[in-house]
């Protein structure tokens, strides 16, 4: 069993209607492809630098866990499925930081409460092609898994390769 660090950024919807399950969904994962949390604990709320599935904001969730690596590969599935979880990043970790454990066990107290996140609103796609995130780039991930097909007029067919900076 290896040590590892989750970060999990959850949508700031789950986490106002109740904390506690937003995070159990997490930690249930976890433990569902034989994980043992050693910490979880609310890290932080804050504004996205991008629109992730049309959110603006979102919740982090910092879990310390020991897992095989087989683990971890299945249960990276569940977490992209599961609609809670906007990202989330796994890696390999030496040692659970010193003051995590405490910060964990003030979060179990019968007295915490974690912070009501902002009001969140959706990005629309109207939003994000023609709004104030137009400048950004958008992945158009149609045009990369389908090549044009003229080969049915009798031409022959060219795919063009991207160019850099297009985020494709």
């Amino acid at each position: 069993m290896k040590l590892y660090e989750g970060m999990f950024l959850l949508d700031n919807q789950a986490v106002r209607e109740n904390w506690s399950r937003a995070k159990a969904g997490v930690t249930d994962i976890l433990a569902k492809y034989g994980a043992k949390v050693l910490t979880a604990r609310h890290w932080d709320e804050r504004k996205l630098a991008y629109p992730i599935k049309g959110r603006t904001r979102g919740t982090y969730l910092l879990c310390f866990f020991e897992c095989g690596s087989d683990g971890v590969n299945q249960m990276r599935r569940d977490l992209e499925i599961d609609e809670r979880v906007l990202r989330y990043l796994l890696v390999n970790a030496t040692a659970v930081p010193a003051g995590e454990l405490e910060k964990c066990q003030a979060e179990g107290a019968a007295d915490f409460a974690a912070p009501t996140p902002p009001a969140d609103e959706r990005v629309s796609a109207e939003r994000l092609v023609f709004g104030e995130f137009a400048d950004r780039p958008v992945v158009d991930r149609s045009r990369a898994s389908a090549p044009a097909n003229d080969e049915a007029e009798g031409e022959e067919s060219e795919v063009e390769a991207p160019v850099a900076g297009e985020g494709v």
